[in-house]
């Protein structure tokens, strides 16, 4: 397939376009996966605020007593408080204050503001540069002068008497939650192209096992075009050949007139057949095929073609004859005429390629739901390397395409069409020197009505008489 330049320029197209489809994709979950992570991130970040803030509000409200004044025990509960315009504490952190530890892991700062708004204390780590305006707003992103983000939060204190004190922000640095962000970033960045190069691979094999089943009916339909114009060719050419040699004749007696038409006729009955079965095939290829369906009474479509065969097998010295081994008639629901040119084929097929003195034994049998025929010969055989390619159409076993048999190589296509066009079975057994043997299973009809058989019988009849 790749050496076609139609298909692999397909094949390219089809996985470039895939491979597109996939990396929009991709970009997309990506996206909203790193927007999902952000967004986790982020809540999580406030619930961790809320909960510090919380927590060292409900603390420190408790030990207010006047408004805007810090009371000593709040300066001994925050370590390295300091207080505006006054002499900041340094105190080693005691173990023992849980509630405060985040606070001193470096993240965290607390500011104080009286009523009017107006700083009063700094504890934690503040950063340098922050706006010191204050801003009632409960949740604030804020800047410091070195381009560092920080997310505070602010309540409002109260007296032991319920007496508005003042405020306090707790602040954290977002320092680590944009370091993982970033993270996130490089490993969706870095991650993203290696993804899209497995796509593309994948594309490239999902491609071209999708393409397999076109290419080989392209192939196919390439092989059948070739085939069939060879076909057409041998007779067409045979027929000019023969009118130039007429024309090229200065007088032309009866008997050589009637030759010479003899000939036209022979050339132009074998361009009949050959497209009378080209047409039969498309006719079976198409789904749904519309075809008439009837009750066909197999015994009497076997034992008509004997008949009809018996001096064809006379005159190529063989023997053919039938055994029925059920004691009743096979019934099938199916289209009698390609009924018997399914059998006729098989039969023509067995006699054409068994020798003088050989035998031609058509047999009828049947298992639990199908009709079983079958036609045995003692003929040549076929190689097993030819079995599954013989009922390929203008396929031939000899690789001169001998003409000695005659035929035009789509009978047994044909057989295969009509078995399947009845949902039947077909299967073929062979061995070198010794004949083959082909089977048919078709569907058993268990009802069969007497009108249809009356019927059946009569076209029967009317092929006959036109014989």
């Amino acid at each position: 397939m790749n050496q076609n330049k139609l298909f692999k320029q397909t094949r390219l197209r089809l996985a470039l376009w895939y491979a597109l489809v996939m990396a929009l994709i991709l970009s997309l979950c990506g996206f909203g996966i790193y927007r999902a992570i952000s967004h986790a991130h982020w809540m999580t970040l406030d619930r961790e605020l809320e909960s510090v803030a919380g927590t060292l509000h409900d603390s420190i409200e408790l030990k207010l007593q006047q408004p805007g004044e810090l009371e000593p025990v709040i300066q001994q509960l925050l370590p390295n408080i300091c207080v505006v315009d006054k002499s900041c504490i340094q105190e080693q952190l005691n173990p023992k204050r849980h509630i405060l530890s985040a606070i001193n892991q470096g993240n965290y700062y607390v500011r104080f503001f009286d009523n009017s708004g107006r700083l009063i204390a700094i504890a934690g780590t503040y950063p340098e540069g922050l706006p010191v305006a204050f801003n009632k707003e409960l949740w604030q992103t804020l800047k410091d002068s070195k381009g560092h983000f920080y997310h505070q939060i602010s309540f409002v204190l109260h007296t032991q008497d319920n007496r508005d004190w003042g405020y306090i922000q707790v602040g954290r640095s977002l320092a680590d939650f944009n370091s993982y962000l970033v993270a996130v970033k490089l490993i969706l960045a870095l991650g993203l192209p290696m993804v899209m190069a497995l796509v593309g691979v994948a594309s490239w094999w999902l491609a071209g096992l999708a393409m397999q089943p076109i290419y080989r009916s392209y192939r196919q339909i390439q092989q059948f075009t070739a085939d069939a114009a060879h076909e057409l060719r041998t007779p067409l050419a045979a027929t000019q050949a023969t009118v130039e040699s007429a024309l090229l004749m200065p007088q032309i007696d009866e008997i050589e007139a009637r030759d010479i038409l003899q000939t036209l006729q022979r050339q132009n009955q074998r361009l009949t057949t050959l497209v009378t079965d080209l047409l039969l095939l498309t006719r079976l290829d198409r789904q749904p095929m519309p075809m008439q369906r009837d009750i066909c009474c197999l015994d009497d479509i076997v034992n008509d073609l004997i008949e009809e065969f018996a001096a064809l097998a006379i005159a190529s010295d063989v023997t053919l004859t039938s055994s029925v081994r059920v004691s009743t008639s096979l019934d099938v629901i199916g289209n009698a005429d390609q009924l018997y040119r399914l059998f006729s084929n098989l039969i023509i097929n067995a006699v054409q390629y068994t020798p003088k003195g050989g035998k031609i034994t058509v047999c009828l049998d049947r298992s639990d739901h199908y009709a079983v025929i079958q036609v045995q010969d003692t003929g040549i055989g076929i190689p097993q390397h030819d079995l599954t390619r013989i009922f390929d159409r203008f396929y031939r076993v000899n690789s001169d395409r001998s003409r000695s048999t005659g035929g035009s190589g789509l009978g047994l296509a044909i057989v295969q069409a009509i078995v399947q066009a009845h949902q039947g079975k077909l299967n073929v057994q062979s061995e070198l020197g010794k004949g083959s043997t082909f089977t048919v299973q078709l569907p058993l009809d268990v009802a069969p009505l007497k009108s249809d058989r009356s019927m059946y019988l009569l076209t029967m009849l009317h092929r006959r008489s036109h014989q």
